[in-house]
Parts: C-alpha cells; structure tokens; sequence
C-alpha cells in the first residue's frame, strides 16, 4: 500500500511564528506485473488463479489440500466471483438488442430506437388514465415473457424501420408511401407545374374501386383494424367510424401531411376508369353443365377475388389484350373454344378492337368491367354459351 505524504513545519527564521512547510512525498508504487489472468471469468479459472498466487507467496509449502482451510476460502471466494462474473456478463448483454433476453429491456432498446413495439404486434391503446403507456407497456412485457419466441421478430424489424426511409422526398417517395396504406391498391405520382410553385399530384387505385370522396364506405372489420394498426404504428391519426364512416381523403389525408415536405403541396385524384365492353361466345364440352360454365367464366371475367378485372391488379395505363382474356378463359374446366365478337371501349365514338386484339389506354386510365347493368359505363359483357348440358 502507498503511505500518506509527510507534512513538516521548519521555524529557522528570526520570526518564531513563520515556518516553512516542507512535504516529503512516499515513494511511488511499482508496476503492477503483467502475469495475472485478466480472461479469468468462471469457477476454474479463479481457483486456479488464486492458488497459484498463494504457492508463489510461499514456495516453502508444497502441500495443498481440498481440506485445508486455505484452499477452503479459495474455493467459497472462486465461487462468488464467478456468480459476480456471470451477473456481469449479463448486464453487459442487457445493454444490447442483439444479446438482451429480458422483455423490459428488449422493449426499452427499441424505444430508444423510435420503434413502437406494442403498436407493431396489436395492441389495445391505452385507458385515457394512462397517458404515459404503462399498461401497453405491461402487457407487451407479459406476452414476451410467456412466448420469447415473439420478441425475434421485433428484433429484426426494429432496427429496420429506422433504415426505411418514411418520409416524402421524390415523386416516387409519394406514390410508395400511399401504396402502403391498406385501402390503397395502386398509387401513381407526378409533378405537375400549377403556374407558381410545382404541384405533386397522386392518383389511386382505392380498395373494392371505391372513389378518394365516396360517403358511406362500408368496410369489413378485418380491413378497419388493419387500417386503424397502420395508423397507430405510424402515429397517425386514427379513424372514427361512427356515427359516420370517413371518406378515403380523410383518412390518407394525414398520412400526406405526416410525411410530405415541408412546403410541398399535394393533391389526391381518383383514376379514370374506362369501362369494357366485350361479347363472348364459348363452346362448352361434353357432359359440362352451361350454367356451371357460365358461373365460371363470370366469375373468372370478375371484379372479384382472383378476378380479371379485380380492383389494382390492372395498372395505370396498361393496355388489355384479348389474349389474356382468352387466357383467363380457356384455363377454365369445360371450356372447349373461346371466340371474341365485340371488344371495345365503352362509348358509340371508340372502334371496335377485335381485328387488332389490343385496347390501348393511357395516363391514368384502368380498364373496368363490372357488369353492372345499373352502370353500363363500367362495362359488361355478354356470354353466349353452345354445346354441352343444358342446366
């Protein structure tokens, strides 16, 4: 051990109460030697380590047993230092998101980060008592405690969504970040001169063909909670849907002003729809029903699920082939022959495209079909069956 400084007071002056204070500072303590094991870190590994410092302190005695008291207090001492080791080692991996196994710290990592992590896995929001978020907070906590395997997922998205860039900067910035809203199939931006300042104007493909300022949208329960998790996740505004449901504007509405830049005005537009019109003759083989075939090709020629004409799996602009309609058709059990009589847009001043086999559209046309007879300007088709069962 290093010894305190000596203070002195020497009184060799004529004036007995001046005295020069003198300090003799110790000796400085010699370098520590360099044969200690600083990877030391388990039972083994400080038993040995310390007994090897006691049989070079006293290289007289070359006997050491398991009883000896000595070896004794070794032991127990190795013992703690390896729990000490171990605690240490643990809170050295707490610290990180890759090696962190309790929930409260994975969650506290991923906080610091910016990533909700009750949002992301669907969470209740919190009572209005608990503003600060302890209850969401809690339960997450608990579910990760019951079911580990759920935190991995978190690990690898959170991380992520710091590198995904959110915010609106080019014109495709616009477009993507609108397609990632669950009642937005296709988006498609463009920068438009308005005469002071540039304009980026957006049209959309909205779910089920509805349009951005249609009042009643009925949505099913299973898209209104994915819509209300996207905007919880993104801490957007969320929808109210009663009394009254909101139109699409309304609701994209925020994520528009949460995300564009700063300045940067931005307009919403439907697509044009440009409807379809197409009559068909099939000839349905033997021992096939007509009206099952009928039900088939409807269904096939549809807006629905699958269908051909189902809401954004047709693009801006792209134009329609009767190949693929034909495609569509023969791909269908019973269906011997297709043959394509009337294939044109809707409308007495648009030509008819059967010799050419092509609709060309442009812009921001998409081909529609609904066949609704309440709205022919969607389009229709006419099915003429021959051959096969009648029934």
């Amino acid at each position: 051990m290093a010894d305190y400084p000596q203070n002195m007071l020497n009184f060799q002056g004529r004036c007995p109460d001046c005295a020069e204070r003198r300090v003799e500072l110790p000796s400085p303590l010699p370098p520590p030697g360099d044969d200690l094991d600083w990877l030391a870190r388990d039972f083994d590994s400080f038993r040995r380590l310390m007994l090897e410092e006691l049989a070079a302190r006293y290289p007289e005695r070359t006997r050491w047993t398991a009883g000896d008291l000595e070896v004794v207090l070794v032991e127990a001492l190795a013992a703690v230092l390896d729990q000490l080791s171990d605690m240490a080692d643990r809170v050295a991996m707490e610290g990180c998101l890759e090696t962190a196994r309790r929930p409260e710290s994975v969650r506290r990592l991923l906080a610091l980060i910016g990533y909700d992590a009750a949002a992301a896995a669907g969470l209740e929001d919190d009572p209005p008592g608990d503003p600060v978020g302890r209850t969401r907070q809690r339960k997450l906590e608990e579910l990760w405690r019951r079911n580990p395997l759920l935190m991995e997922p978190a690990r690898r998205e959170g991380p992520r969504a710091i590198h995904t860039q959110r915010r609106m900067v080019t014109v495709e910035d616009y477009a993507d970040r609108l397609a990632d809203h669950p009642l937005v199939l296709r988006a498609c931006a463009w920068s438009a001169w308005t005469g002071s300042w540039p304009t980026i104007r957006v049209a959309t493909i909205l779910w089920n063909d509805h349009a951005l300022d249609e009042e009643g949208l009925a949505c099913p329960d299973d898209l209104k909670e994915r819509v209300e998790a996207f905007h919880r996740l993104h801490g957007l505004w969320e929808p109210v849907w009663d009394p009254g449901p909101p139109t699409i504007r309304t609701l994209l509405r925020p994520l528009v002003e949460a995300w564009r830049m700063a300045g940067q005005e931005v307009a919403l537009e439907d697509g044009l729809p440009v409807g379809i019109k197409m009559f068909i003759s099939i000839r349905v083989r033997e021992n096939y029903f007509q009206s099952e075939v009928r039900n088939a090709a409807l269904q096939a020629l549809g807006t629905g699920p699958g269908g051909f004409f189902e809401p954004g799996r047709l693009d801006f602009g792209q134009d329609l082939y009767a190949s693929d309609v034909f495609q569509a058709l023969m791909s269908l059990d019973g269906v011997e022959n297709v043959c394509l009589n009337r294939f044109k847009r809707f409308g007495d001043q648009y030509p008819d495209r059967t010799d050419t086999g092509r609709i060309p559209l442009e812009g921001l046309e998409i081909a529609v079909c609904d066949n609704d007879p309440r709205r022919p300007e969607r389009g229709y088709l006419k099915l003429t069956l021959n051959g096969g069962r009648r029934g």
